[in-house]
């Protein structure tokens, strides 16, 4: 059988991070959505997405394939049921398509289809405060996913440790004279990764391959520290998806970081209002600010973006893809791809600078800036000039 993630009525409810990537490359827990399904599956799954991503994230039709919902997480019962579909059946979650049987050429028409019902609850990722807040039961499901019937490497007997049965550690991993508290949830600790002395880590924690966290770090969770990536200060249950450095003192809390972002030294986010009134965060649907129901939100960053030393962001504040923000004082909480500035104001970062940078920050861990990155980006250059209207160009 062939299995192709498709994205689904919540990708808009997804950006920035959906500008860059399908919703199956979003990290939520351990894994992509992607790779979760593929390893549930056994099989290795393809893309239905935005024309101007599919280049790089193409599709495979075969000619019997099963289209799946990529906002849904898998799990053992909706795997068995997808596993079971036959010709013309559609499972349905709260009246929205979770996956159907195509076969290829054929037009889908579900009201020719069978409905079958899900009838237990699916774990979901149709916002972006999704991925912080989802992010406990995620690295919960990923753990047990990734470590069933295999044995941790040994913790060094120099680390403080509480509910050891709880941490996993992958070969190559190094840490001594850290403290890990798994009481409240697992701690992954991913292959050939390193935990600086001094630091202080709550489960739910993953730390993934080749991501290194800085001396005296202090992280809670549900926190998820993609590849390739540097942490440090202090963190609380949030996601950076790989490839990004949060590596200095300062505040980072419910928030969500694509990839290739920089955080600059003693920056700090707020996630809680002064008046603990609930977060409203910056929608590109319906152009204005949604309801999150959350108390505490922070900083949803897109790819590519950064912010200079002692930058302070407002309490659920959006940034778009390849913003750059630097200067004194609270820049807004809603800030367009391709800024540049901060509190004072902001102008047009053009798109040659921008891939400039892209370039010198990917080949420092030795990966190309394609033509393919540089097409979609200047596509998302395009879509969302009209967030920058009245920019100095």
């Amino acid at each position: 059988m062939n299995y192709i993630l498709f994205d689904g009525a919540s990708r808009n409810a997804l950006l920035p991070f959906t500008y860059t990537r399908p919703v199956a490359e979003i990290r939520v827990g351990i894994l992509t959505i992607r790779e979760k399904w593929e390893k549930y599956l056994g099989y290795t799954t393809s893309t239905v997405t935005e024309d101007y991503l599919s280049e790089k994230f193409p599709m495979v039709e075969l000619e019997d394939n099963i289209m799946i919902n990529a906002s849904y997480l898998p799990s053992e019962p909706l795997i068995n049921t997808i596993k079971n579909l036959e010709v013309d059946q559609a499972i349905f979650y709260n009246d929205e398509p979770v996956a159907f049987y195509i076969k290829e050429g054929q037009e889908v028409d579900f009201e020719k289809y069978e409905s079958i019902k899900c009838d237990f609850d699916a774990l979901t990722i149709q916002h972006t405060w999704d991925i912080f807040s989802k992010n406990e039961q995620a690295i919960q499901e990923d753990f047990k996913l990734l470590t069933f019937g295999r044995e941790s490497q040994p913790i060094p007997v120099s680390n403080n440790v509480i509910k050891p049965e709880n941490i996993f550690i992958e070969e190559g991993a190094v840490l001594e004279y850290t403290t890990l508290n798994a009481t409240k949830g697992p701690i992954y600790i991913g292959k050939d990764t390193e935990i600086m002395e001094g630091s202080l880590i709550r489960g739910p924690f993953a730390l993934c391959n080749n991501s290194v966290i800085k001396m005296g770090a202090k992280i809670y969770g549900a926190t998820t520290i993609g590849p390739y990536s540097k942490a440090g200060g202090e963190i609380n249950n949030s996601i950076l998806f790989g490839c990004s450095n949060k590596g200095h003192e300062g505040y980072l809390g419910n928030s969500v970081l694509g990839e290739w972002c920089n955080i600059g030294a003693d920056t700090n986010v707020s996630n809680l209002k002064n008046n603990y009134a609930p977060v409203r965060l910056w929608s590109y649907e319906t152009e204005g600010f949604a309801k999150t129901g959350l108390r505490f939100c922070g900083l949803m960053m897109g790819d590519h973006s950064k912010c200079g030393i002692n930058t302070m962001f407002n309490t659920g504040t959006v940034v778009g893809v390849s913003a750059n923000i630097f200067g004194t004082g609270f820049p807004r909480n809603f800030i367009p791809s391709y800024s540049w500035g901060g509190g004072n104001g902001f102008s047009t970062y053009i798109t040659k600078k921008a891939f400039e940078v892209a370039e010198v920050v990917m080949s420092r861990r030795n990966i190309e800036f394609t033509k393919q990155d540089k097409d979609i980006l200047e596509h998302v250059f395009e879509e969302t000039k009209p967030w920058r209207k009245g920019y100095e160009s």
